[in-house]
């Protein structure tokens, strides 16, 4: 999913951004991550009291090879700073144009250690530390998600992949797709980019391309949504069903006519609208159902 510019705004959004700024706030720090730096934003609701919040690092989408931290600003990531109170950290991660995989992950892992280890200072609760992302951001929230896990460096409470970018392979919905916004040969396109010459073979890892993993034993609850024309589709699907027969908790919910990252491009329609509200509705459940206290 490409990043909008800030020219590509209606009039209605830019109204709803410059009113929700004075809910939040934003800090930018670099932090350290495999023996470089890499910009972080981090996002609070204004006036937060001392009661510690939910931690949330959400991972940017743009086919692993665009887009920035600044994406958060109009994705399904401010809400849960300004409705919630979440405290939420963007990563800047490698991007593939010049960084192929592991390069990004590794960005994102170190992130997320990063959040884990700051917990007290950035006033997080330790056992409320989710994942999300949209597009590639919602595949790298997954892999991120499945390191922690195989890693056992940090309990992760629940996450969110949005329409999720998971296999490098064609799926019954991303051959031959041609719908707007995202589609075969772009998929393709980004997908040789993020994995060079690994691309087309069988030695793809599964943090690269989780759809790949076959047993999601373990792994924290889940929350999507998905368009029933775009090319991630069927990935989406068959990630939650892998998850559900794993007994893990996870839902999904299917838009008919709703194409790759619709709920960013065209935010006023109705459908759009329905799928933030569930959205919400599934992080307040989350917030008081699920937790996974880190490990002293």
């Amino acid at each position: 999913m490409k990043g909008k510019t800030k020219e590509t705004f209606t009039r209605e959004e830019k109204r709803e951004r410059r009113k929700a700024k004075h809910l939040f706030t934003v800090e930018k720090r670099m932090i350290t991550a495999v023996n470089h730096k890499i910009r972080i934003r981090i996002l609070r609701a204004r006036g937060q009291q001392n009661e510690k919040a939910p931690g949330v690092l959400w991972i940017h989408g743009g086919g692993y090879q665009s887009g920035s931290s600044w994406d958060v600003y109009v994705t399904r990531a401010l809400s849960l700073v300004v409705k919630f109170g979440a405290v939420l950290i963007a990563p800047d991660y490698r991007l593939s144009r010049k960084h192929p995989f592991p390069a990004g992950l590794h960005d994102c892992y170190a992130t997320l250690l990063y959040l884990r280890d700051h917990a007290e200072e950035l006033g997080i609760r330790d056992d409320q530390i989710m994942v999300g992302g949209e597009s590639a951001g919602g595949g790298m929230c997954v892999a991120v998600t499945m390191m922690a896990m195989d890693r056992g460096d940090v309990n992760i409470a629940y996450h969110m992949p949005l329409y999720p970018m998971l296999d490098d392979r064609d799926t019954d919905s991303s051959r031959d797709n041609h719908a707007p916004n995202w589609n075969t040969k772009k998929n393709h396109k980004a997908w040789k980019r993020y994995l060079r010459d690994a691309y087309g073979s069988d030695i793809v890892s599964i943090y690269a391309a989780p759809a790949r993993r076959q047993d999601l034993s373990g792994m924290p609850p889940c929350y999507t949504f998905v368009g029933d024309i775009e090319p991630f589709y069927r990935e989406t699907l068959d990630y939650v069903e892998k998850l559900k027969r794993a007994g893990v908790e996870a839902d999904v919910d299917v838009y008919p006519d709703f194409f790759h990252a619709y709920d960013v491009l065209v935010p006023m329609a109705r459908v759009s609208r329905e799928a933030v509200s569930r959205f919400e509705d599934h992080f307040a459940y989350a917030l008081e159902h699920y937790f996974a206290p880190q490990e002293k």
